[in-house]
């Protein structure tokens, strides 16, 4: 088998290009004066809008108060409403249960009375008292986790 002749790799007829090093400077397309003009004006117009959404969101939460205190009156009136209704719910339940008791009264442990009266106060009872007629679940999730139930 015949070799076929190698073939060197050389430069061409005349040399290469002649390799380009010089700084080309990038086109400018603002001078810095107007990229200052222009970031101070988009900074105004920033503000300008910024001070317009905190305006509105001052008229909001003054709003939003306003109904918040507007009706907190009543919301606090069916809380010590429904607590009341508690409190009459748990001495019916009482009277229920102790119905066969002999000498049993409502309100007095064997006799002696549990609640004070006081003509101008009142005397609020025990948490294990309040839930006393619920079952031992209920009672603990409202008392350890009051926020979840």
């Amino acid at each position: 088998m015949a070799t076929a002749a190698r073939k060197q790799d050389m430069p061409p007829e005349g040399g290469y290009r002649a390799i380009p090093y010089k700084r080309i400077p990038a086109r400018q397309f603002f001078s810095g004066s107007t990229l200052i003009a222009g970031y101070l004006g988009m900074t105004a117009g920033a503000a300008y809008v910024f001070y317009l959404n905190s305006l509105h969101n001052h008229i909001e939460e003054i709003e939003a108060r306003s109904g918040r205190l507007a009706i907190q009156p009543i919301l606090v009136a069916e809380r010590d409403r429904e607590y009341l209704k508690q409190l009459r719910r748990n001495r019916d339940e009482e009277a229920k249960l102790m119905a066969n008791v002999e000498g049993w009264k409502v309100g007095t442990w064997y006799g002696e009375p549990i609640y004070e009266t006081k003509p101008d106060a009142f005397i609020e009872p025990a948490f294990h008292e309040y839930y006393a007629h619920t079952d031992d679940w209920s009672r603990r999730l409202r008392q350890f986790f009051v926020w979840w139930s």
